[in-house]
């Protein structure tokens, strides 16, 4: 998957339906299946593009969305993931995600004190993991979480805790794809690395 977007560097916008066409080219023709003298991966073609909004303006994600689904009937399936902040909706990519076209999201349920774990209150992760699994049609949700303290700003989840307190709040649904840990980097800092070997 390749990521577009991120944290930083917000001023990144989409100015019009048809630049979200032209945008949905160069990703299609540059990294997945199309074809193009510049592809900065080579010969590597990727399975999808990874939607991490989160600044700049909101709209036209939903046609870049499904431009980039409009190549499936080509040789090769476009995945699209998204990776929202846990408040309903995200700001930046609920009206893309209400397309429908989104295969996995992966809801970050850290930085945002309404919807995250708090000092053993579980009580606001649940009620937005059950808005988000009812709202959002996607194959698969998971539940994004940082890997250690210092990855977020908050919403860390000590492993222990999320296996007896959290974890069956959420694997009851159908739509449960599994835990999402920003980042792989951070669970040298913590146990998580048995965790991710032991659940997930």
């Amino acid at each position: 998957m390749l990521s577009i977007g991120g944290a930083t560097f917000q001023n990144y916008t989409l100015t019009s339906t048809e630049d979200a066409g032209e945008v949905g080219a160069y990703l299609w023709n540059n990294f997945l299946g199309g074809q193009s003298s510049l592809r900065p991966l080579g010969d590597a073609v990727l399975d999808g593009i990874d939607f991490v909004i989160e600044g700049g303006q909101y709209h036209y994600w939903d046609d870049l969305a499904k431009n980039l689904s409009s190549y499936n009937n080509q040789s090769k399936k476009v995945y699209l993931t998204a990776a929202p902040q846990c408040p309903f909706p995200d700001t930046c990519l609920g009206t893309a995600l209400s397309t429908g076209l989104f295969d996995y999201v992966w809801v970050q349920f850290y930085n945002n004190h309404q919807c995250e774990y708090n000092n053993g209150n579980v009580t606001g992760l649940r009620d937005y993991w059950g808005i988000w699994i009812s709202n959002i049609h996607a194959n698969m949700i998971f539940l994004g979480l940082p890997a250690a303290i210092n990855a977020s700003n908050s919403g860390f989840i000590p492993p222990a805790n999320l296996t007896s307190e959290v974890l069956p709040v959420v694997k009851n649904s159908t739509k449960y794809g599994g835990v999402m840990l920003w980042s792989r980097y951070w669970d040298k800092l913590t146990n998580y690395s048995s965790f991710i070997k032991s659940y997930v």
